[in-house]
């Protein structure tokens, strides 16, 4: 008889530490993804100062088309290149890849525990705290722009009812309800859209990893079936790395912009008076 797959979605290996429960392999795993955007960086960064033929490697040609890429991006929502924004969308970008691809590396422990490096975006520990970050200084940009006056006064529907200044005050009291809700949503299903789909592709490694123990008959037909879909998987988990850390990324950008709207139309007026 065929055994059974069994897999443990979000049963970590722990720490505990003060009264508190640390999810090892996460800690572990994000420490490692966020010393490798370093050490890229560092690497990078060195060639660029000591390179002489001034012919860009690979590494370097895909860096900089990814900051080409942000950077329009930003330029685009912000009218210019700002020079905390592009820089946290970047960083945000290589450190959610590395750690979105970490889980591609075979590490394979034993049978109770199978991975070693595993994705840390699969945790929402992880994706919440990204996600908060990104929201806070989202808020601090949007005070900033805008004022204090200013970056609230939309909570409260000015700039929903613009023309008419004594609108109902139960009508405003329902928009500001739902206006403060949106924002509070925003790191919510910033962090929970990575996570659903990283936390997915893990299940499905893991199943497909259970595809070992299958016998057709007699006949051990499940280690190669393993091998193909393992390989075809993880092909497409990959593309699915990429395309969440550059949506997270983008909605970063999209949030700054949205932050501070408001304010460029008025420098942009400003310069035509």
């Amino acid at each position: 008889m065929t055994p059974l797959i069994e897999i443990t979605p979000g049963v970590h290996p722990e720490w505990h530490l003060f009264g508190m429960t640390l999810n090892r392999d996460t800690i572990v795993c994000t420490v490692i993804a966020g010393v490798i955007v370093v050490v890229m960086g560092l690497v990078l960064r060195s060639r660029l100062t000591k390179a002489t033929d001034h012919v860009p490697t690979k590494l370097q040609l895909i860096w900089e088309t990814i900051v080409d890429q942000v950077n329009t991006q930003v330029e685009d929502n912000l009218g210019h290149i700002h020079p905390f924004v592009a820089p946290l969308a970047i960083a945000l970008f290589f450190f959610i890849l590395i750690a979105n691809w970490l889980e591609m590396i075979p590490s394979q422990i034993n049978q109770h525990h199978s991975e070693f490096f595993v994705a840390p975006t699969a945790d929402t520990n992880l994706t919440y705290a990204l996600a908060i970050v990104v929201i806070l200084s989202v808020w601090t940009y949007g005070i900033r722009q805008r004022g204090v006056k200013g970056y609230f006064s939309h909570f409260i529907g000015q700039s929903i009812f613009p023309e008419k200044p004594g609108a109902d005050v139960p009508i405003r009291i329902v928009f500001t309800f739902l206006n403060v809700l949106e924002e509070l949503i925003k790191p919510v299903t910033l962090a929970l859209r990575l996570f659903g789909n990283i936390f997915a592709g893990g299940i499905m490694l893991a199943l497909i990893g259970g595809l070992v123990a299958w016998k057709f008959g007699d006949v051990p037909v499940g280690g190669v079936l393993a091998i193909v879909f393992n390989i075809v998987w993880k092909l497409f988990d990959m593309a699915i790395g990429v395309i969440q850390a550059f949506i997270f990324a983008l909605l970063t950008v999209l949030y700054f912009s949205m932050a501070g709207s408001g304010h460029g139309d008025d420098e942009h007026a400003a310069e035509h008076a």
